[in-house]
This record gives C-alpha cells, sequence and structure tokens, in this order.
C-alpha cells in the first residue's frame, strides 16, 4: 500500500473517531497556546503601560503605596490611596515650575469609573469631543467612547452614580448625571471612563447638596429651627439628587474648598530644571505629600511581572511535557485496543511497513490539527491582547 493510501487510510480513521480526534488535537493546542499566551499577554502590558507612562512626567500624591498611586491615577483604579487637598494642588502651583491636573477616583456608575477633573485633562490625553459638549455645569458628564456604546448612552441622556455601600443607610442619594459629550475613541483606558467636573464629584461625596428652598416667603413650613443665622429644615425638607437649570441656583458646598479630597494630580514640569527642584522640595515632606515618577514605579513593577512571567512559562512547560506524555498514552492504548483491526487488514495483503505508516499519519495528521488550533488561538489572543490588557487594569 502506498504512502498516499496510508495516509488517506488515517485520515478517515480519525474523520469516523472525530471526537476523540478533536479532544486530542485540542489538548496539543492548549500545550502549545499557554507559554506564548503568557507572553503576548505580558509584552501587551508592558506596551500599555510605559505608553502611559511615558506621557505623565510626575503624579502628586500622598503617602502609601507608589504603585498604587500610579495605577489610580494613571488606569483610574480605585486604590487606598490617601488623598490629597485642593489646597496641597494649589501649592504646587503656586510655586510657578509646574502645571498640575487633578483627578478624583473615588467613585463609579455600575463599575465604570468616574473621574473628576478639570478641562486641561482632554487636550493633554489627546481626547476631544464627537458629539454634544464638555460638561459646563455641575452634574454634567462626558463619557468614552467604548462605555458609551456598550451601554447605548447618547448626548441628552443620564447615568446614575452607584453608592458605596449598600447598606450605607446615611449614604448620599446616587446623583443623576446629564450626558452633555462623547469622546471619540482613544484605545486608552480613557474610553472607558466617565469624565465630570472635581464639584460634580464633591457633590456625589455629600460635601454639597441642593434642597427646597427655606425661606420665609417660601419655605415656613419645612422649617424645624433656628439658631444663630442657621436654619435647621424638618423631615419634609426635599434633596434633590439631579442638578437641572431650574434648581441649579440651590445647590450648595458646606465647608472650606481649599480641604476637599483630590486622589492626585498629574504635574506637568515647565522646564527640565524646574522639575529637578520640584523633585527635590517634596523629597522629604513632613505631611506626606510627595511626587511619584510613573516610569520608576513602572519598572519595579514590571520587574515583577517578568519574574512571574517566567514561574508561569516554566510551570506550563512542565504541564504541557505531562500533557504530551499522557497524549503518548492514549495513542499507544488505542493502538492496542486496535489490534483487531491491524491484524484483519494484515490478513488482506496490507504489509507490516503500511500499517506502521498508517499509525505514524495519524500522530502526523493530530500534531497538524493542534497546530492549527494553536495557531488560531495565538492569532486571536494578538487581536484580543490590547483590549484584554486596558480592562484588567481598569
Amino acid at each position: 500500500m502506498s504512502f498516499g493510501a496510508s495516509a488517506n487510510l488515517a485520515a478517515r480513521y480519525l474523520v469516523r473517531h472525530r471526537v476523540q480526534t478533536l479532544l486530542l488535537a485540542s489538548t496539543l493546542a492548549l500545550v502549545l497556546a499557554l507559554p506564548v499566551a503568557v507572553r503576548l499577554l505580558v509584552r501587551a502590558a508592558e506596551k500599555e503601560m510605559r505608553a502611559r507612562a511615558a506621557d505623565t512626567p510626575l503624579i502628586l500624591g500622598t503617602r502609601g503605596s507608589a504603585v498604587d498611586l500610579m495605577l489610580a491615577a494613571l488606569y483610574f483604579r480605585r486604590q487606598a490611596v490617601e488623598p490629597l487637598t485642593v489646597g496641597q494642588i494649589d501649592e504646587l502651583r503656586a510655586s510657578g515650575m509646574a502645571d498640575a491636573i487633578p483627578l478624583q477616583i473615588r467613585f463609579h456608575a455600575q463599575s465604570a469609573p468616574i473621574v473628576g477633573t478639570e478641562l486641561e485633562y482632554f487636550p493633554y490625553r489627546h481626547l476631544h469631543v464627537v458629539q454634544g459638549r464638555m460638561f459646563t455645569r455641575l452634574g454634567d458628564c462626558v463619557l468614552g467612547a467604548a462605555i458609551a456604546e456598550e451601554r447605548k448612552l447618547k448626548v441628552g441622556d443620564h447615568v446614575f452614580s452607584s453608592p458605596e455601600s449598600t447598606f450605607d443607610i446615611a449614604g448620599v442619594y446616587p446623583l443623576k448625571m446629564r450626558v452633555t459629550g462623547i469622546l471619540a475613541a482613544a484605545g486608552t483606558v480613557d474610553d472607558q471612563t466617565i469624565f465630570v467636573d472635581l464639584k460634580t464629584t464633591w457633590l456625589i461625596d455629600g460635601r454639597a447638596h441642593g434642597h427646597d428652598d427655606l425661606t420665609p416667603a417660601t419655605g415656613a413650613d419645612l422649617v424645624l429651627m433656628k439658631e444663630e443665622g442657621n436654619v435647621v429644615g424638618n423631615a419634609a425638607v426635599k434633596m434633590y439628587n439631579e442638578v437641572t437649570d431650574k434648581n441649579e441656583d440651590g445647590f450648595h458646598f458646606h465647608g472650606d474648598q481649599a480641604t476637599f479630597p483630590v486622589t492626585a494630580a498629574i504635574v506637568l514640569p515647565h522646564e527640565e530644571k524646574g522639575e529637578a527642584l520640584l523633585a527635590g522640595r517634596y523629597l522629604k515632606r513632613p505631611d506626606g505629600v510627595r511626587l511619584v515618577r510613573p516610569a520608576q514605579e513602572l519598572d519595579t513593577l514590571l520587574g515583577t511581572l517578568f519574574r512571574l512571567e517566567s514561574l508561569a512559562v516554566a510551570g506550563l512547560a512542565l504541564t504541557g511535557g505531562c500533557a504530551l506524555a499522557v497524549g503518548s498514552i492514549v495513542f499507544a492504548l488505542s493502538f492496542r485496543m486496535r489490534q483487531r483491526e491491524f491484524q484483519t487488514l494484515a490478513d488482506i495483503g496490507i504489509s507490516a511497513s503500511s500499517l506502521r505508516a498508517v499509525r505514524v499519519f495519524e500522530v502526523i495528521l493530530v500534531g497538524a490539527a493542534g497546530l492549527f488550533l494553536a495557531g488560531g488561538l495565538i492569532g486571536g489572543l494578538q487581536w484580543l491582547a490590547p483590549t484584554l490588557v486596558r480592562l484588567s487594569l481598569m
């Protein structure tokens, strides 16, 4: 029997037992694809993180983990970071050596981060509105392209902030925010973000509120007591959870805004000399305020990531060796169980060499199918890796 006939016989057997063939090919594909997949994901994470860190010279923050501060400021992760105050950011601006873009990253809307910032953030990150306009008042928000598409939101719709704790009875009501604009897709975490003005985040935080008018002319029935010029409303006072044109003037802040919290600030030095002077000034401050260089912290984080990658690849290689050994046993047992089949083929005149060729072709065809599936898995992951990394960093 020719080699073509042996290959045909092997192919017919594998097609006849397609479930067994698919299981063996899939196992081989996973063994081959997993180590490559780990490397692809690590490289994609490195590329994504380095690109964003390279565009961010310095981050102003407080004591605690520098890596947590970097992840919060660059990727809007709600980390356990001690906040700054507005006054501390104003102090840096007053030095005249750098600009600062504040970021308040504490709240979310159904897992999407709500980031309070200033309008300077958008040209800095090369973001622009393709529908509607930027936020112009308290309670407005601008959506990233991905979150708008995912939730089918458009200009004029509304988004509700999520409460920090389900069982927080004394917590602040969810704020109903008006969508005024949608940003162009940037291919970064900004696409998954809801942007608002800093004051809107303080409104969500309960540092500002709006309610019915308590003046004698319109709200006499709502007053519980008056003392030292303060008016205390009773339980009938209606608190607003949405800012509108009619009630906008009824919102007011409590306390000194210089003490209000901000998670971090992106610092943009005017020149290299100013950057060096600022680094020295914030080296060991008694209040714990400090400057972090994202590129340096990223090198530390990636060093840990690469060590973990090496351990993962070594573990996968060991697992792959075991899987190949099990596959060899499966083939050996299959050939032993088919001994009567091979004996019948020998009885009708097929040579021993041709029967050995049938066995070899079965292994080769299963291996080729495994390589094909592994290539498909790797190709798909290579296409999805940037998106997966971006979502994992949020």
